[in-house]
């Protein structure tokens, strides 16, 4: 079936569910809806009677029927389809309605009618269009629109920013505004709001006055401060405890910047430098050490990178050295001089007891630190000399300090061998710590010896399962169960 272009427009455009759609004709259709109904409910307050009494112009303001009216009449009639295809595809709102030359009256246009022979009314117009469903468009909520307003009190804002919403602090221009924001931050005890607060306060005002306020604000005051450390604001940090006259963190502070110092000399003579800061005693003693210790980093790196890449020293050409001594902790240059520098004598700044001396380490933390250093050497000998001390009269006695179950964990973590065990095993003073430490690390001479001096002899025949058959230690168990000078407890 054939159609014309403006019924198959009129098809496609009629249907009567539509989706979404920029198009602006249907935005029209509704707002000239709304017109309608404007109209029609007019219609009671106009007179039909006085049709005759009106005087009936056009939108242009000239008499209807007058030459010039005919004339413009005329001349709009012959450009009207052409400017009724532009409206269409224009994005103007209802109220900007095209001025072509009419044919309504004012009178036919407030009671909806027209004369005769003439075009149709709007309402006419309007009633012919196919009905159509159109979804009612929404409004925002107010406050929605207060989002972007200015008008937040300092409450308001400071409530806002705890439920995590977007709010500008610019308007708060004075010192009482700002200041009154702090305190209702301060008030609703939420850290990050008070955070948020102080970054604004330290963006816009001056130092001086900052401080000056902040001193009075002892919660506000520790939040800036752990922020100020936090992003590493070192030097600000520093004029803030000058100015509130606290000058062991001030010292702190000024002592935490050799982080930033790579350079071994450079930090070095840092630390010189804060030895004569007010830090308390302790303090001072520890940041002594520190820079004893790093003065003594530097001579041992240099020696050791010396005989290392001369390839003269046995040790260095068995175990190269993995990463650098400088900057290392206490502990960690320790077990570096145990295993590189074991034997050296006392005077030299690499030998351990020097460092032992020279730090007052404990006796504990030597012993357990040159264990570790010896036994991943494989140098038995010298572990067991750690551990062999004289009496007055000249005996010989093994003590450790750390205690011989730990010494037998470490030996055992650095393949010692069982015989080395054993003897460490058989030092452990407590019995049942000594039977789990024997049969955990499989030691059979001490299991089966302790269960003979126990006189366990329910606890033998269950280990007997668990040695090789035809071993050595099954044929000693065997003897030991048939002996009769044993009288067993059980």
């Amino acid at each position: 079936m054939n159609r014309t272009k403006g019924d198959e427009e009129e098809y496609w455009n009629s249907s009567k569910f539509k989706a979404f759609t920029f198009d602006d004709e249907d935005d029209e259709l509704s707002q000239l809806k709304e017109s309608k109904r404007a109209v029609n409910s007019l219609r009671d307050f106009v007179d039909d009677d006085d049709d005759d009494d009106l005087e009936r112009v056009s939108w242009s303001g000239e008499p209807v029927g007058s030459i010039s009216w005919s004339i413009k009449e005329t001349a709009g009639n012959s450009g009207s389809n052409s400017e009724q295809l532009k409206g269409r595809n224009s994005f103007s709102s209802y109220a900007q309605l095209p001025k072509p030359a009419s044919t309504y009256s004012l009178s036919s246009f407030f009671r909806g009618r027209t004369r005769p022979g003439s075009f149709q009314s709007l309402s006419d117009a309007l009633s012919d269009t196919p009905a159509k469903s159109y979804a009612p468009e929404l409004r925002r909520p107010k406050g929605e629109y207060r989002d972007y307003s200015n008008d937040w009190s300092p409450s308001d804002t400071v409530r806002r920013l705890r439920k995590g919403k977007v709010c500008s602090l610019e308007r708060f221009r004075s010192l009482q505004d700002k200041l009154q924001l702090l305190e209702e931050a301060v008030s609703m005890h939420d850290g990050n709001v008070i955070t948020a607060v102080l970054i604004f306060l330290k963006r816009t005002l001056s130092k001086e006055i900052l401080f000056r306020e902040l001193e009075v604000r002892q919660i506000a005051l520790r939040h800036f401060i752990h922020f100020l450390k936090e992003i590493g604001e070192q030097k600000l940090l520093l004029d803030l405890f000058r100015f509130l006259d606290r000058t062991e963190e001030l010292a702190l502070s000024h002592y935490r910047e050799h982080l930033n110092i790579q350079d071994p000399e450079k930090r070095k003579e840092f630390l010189k430098t804060c030895i004569g800061l007010p830090f308390s005693a302790e303090d001072s003693a520890h940041i002594q050490d520190h820079y004893t210790l790093l003065e003594r980093q530097i001579i041992i790196e240099a020696n050791d990178r010396h005989l290392e890449s001369a390839g003269q020293t046995e040790i260095f050409r068995k175990h190269p050295r993995k990463a650098s001594i400088l900057n290392m902790p206490l502990v960690t240059t320790l077990f570096y001089s145990c295993f590189y520098h074991y034997m050296e004598a006392e005077g030299t700044f690499s030998s351990p007891v020097n460092l032992k001396k020279t730090f007052k380490i404990p006796d504990k933390q030597y012993v357990l630190t040159a264990l570790a250093a010896r036994a991943k050497l494989r140098a038995w000998h010298d572990v067991d000399a750690l551990f062999t001390t004289k009496n007055w009269l000249g005996y010989t006695k093994k003590r450790a300090p750390i205690g011989f179950h730990r010494v037998v964990e470490i030996l055992h973590k650095n393949s010692a061998p069982v015989q080395i065990l054993q003897e460490y095993v058989n030092l452990v003073e407590d019995v049942d710590t000594k039977l789990n430490l024997a049969t955990k690390f499989k030691c059979h001479d001490v299991v089966i010896d302790t269960c003979r001096d126990l006189k366990d002899r329910q606890q033998l025949v269950a280990y007997r399962s668990k040695v090789d058959k035809g071993s050595a230690e099954e044929e000693k168990i065997d003897a030991i169960l048939s002996s009769s000078q044993i009288r067993w407890k059980n």
